[in-house]
C-alpha cells in the first residue's frame, strides 16, 4: 500500500490571471507563497497557501482550452473549503457580488453546504463545520 501523507496541492489553470488572482487572494483569503512569471511559456505560476499550508498552484497560459466544469461533470468535481459559519460566508460572498447556490443539507452528515463558481466557473463548495 502507498503511504500518502496529505494532499500536496491542487493545480488550477485560469483564463484571466488577474481576475483569478484577485478571487483567490482578495475574496477567498489565500496568501501568496510565491509568484513566478515563466517567460518561455508566457505563463504565471502563483503558489497559494491556506492557513500557512501550500494548497493551490494557479497557472495562466495563453488561450487555454475550455473544459466543462459543473459539479457533476466528469473529472475533478469541485474544490471544497470548510467554514465555521455558512451564513456569514454567504453574506460576505454576496457583498462581493458572488452568487451562491441555495444552501443544502448533506444527507449523510446533516451539515450545511453551498456552491459558488470561481472566475472560470470552477465549482467551489463551502461546507459548514
Amino acid at each position: 500500500m502507498i503511504n500518502i501523507n496529505k494532499v500536496h496541492h491542487i493545480a488550477i489553470i485560469c483564463s484571466d490571471y488577474s481576475k483569478s488572482k484577485h478571487f483567490y487572494i482578495d475574496i477567498l483569503g489565500l496568501t501568496v507563497i510565491q509568484e513566478i512569471y515563466r517567460e518561455e511559456r508566457e505563463s504565471y505560476k502563483l503558489d497559494l497557501a491556506l492557513n500557512g499550508d501550500y494548497i493551490i498552484e494557479l497557472f495562466s497560459f495563453p488561450n487555454p482550452p475550455k473544459r466543462p466544469s459543473r459539479p457533476e461533470s466528469t473529472g475533478l468535481r469541485h474544490l471544497a473549503f470548510e467554514v465555521t459559519n455558512l451564513n456569514e460566508t454567504v453574506a460576505f460572498l454576496n457583498s462581493k457580488n458572488i452568487e451562491s447556490e441555495p444552501i443544502r443539507i448533506d444527507e449523510m452528515t446533516h451539515k450545511r453546504f453551498t456552491f459558488i463558481a470561481d472566475p472560470d466557473q470552477l465549482p467551489i463548495e463551502f461546507y459548514e463545520r
